[in-house]
């Protein structure tokens, strides 16, 4: 059974918003910062930004790309990403070849010390989470299970 969704001017502040929505979306979009910020400094190598993270993040589940495609995907401007994937370069982390059909691109490929770094960043952040979940009570735990798959849909739409 398909559940509409909100009229998203209903979730705005108004006099006619209806006070647990407006409520129950700033708080959403309070944790999930808040939360991101704190996961954030879980890195295993201090010296990548969380934007140079980002971009590995996006190679490990993307596949290679152009600086162009991953412009796009991490919402910046081209030359930014092209001194991104520079700094990455020069760090070992990622390796550019050339663009199979279009000679002037080049495809930005994550390297296998980049793969390594991504897997033990991970490994850090779920154990840190995971500590701070064993601190929730059963039916939280229950809520948070429930809730991730629709906050993993609202990451990505």
């Amino acid at each position: 059974m398909l559940k509409t969704m909100p009229d998203p001017s209903r979730l705005q502040p108004s006099a006619e918003t209806p006070p647990d929505d407006a409520t129950a979306v700033n708080a959403l979009r309070s944790g999930v910062m808040r939360l991101s910020r704190r996961l954030k400094h879980q890195r295993v190598d201090e010296s990548l930004s969380p934007t140079e993270m980002s971009v590995l993040g996006t190679l490990a589940q993307c596949g290679s790309a152009t600086p162009g495609e991953l412009a796009r995907k991490e919402h910046v401007q081209p030359p930014s990403m092209t001194r991104i994937v520079a700094l990455l370069e020069a760090k070992g982390l990622v390796r550019l070849e050339p663009h199979p059909e279009d000679r002037r691109q080049k495809v930005v490929s994550q390297t296998e010390r980049a793969e390594a770094m991504l897997e033990e960043s991970r490994r850090k952040r779920n154990a840190w989470l995971a500590e701070l979940v064993g601190q929730l009570s059963d039916e939280e735990w229950d809520a948070l299970r429930a809730a991730a798959p629709v906050l993993e849909k609202l990451a990505h739409l």
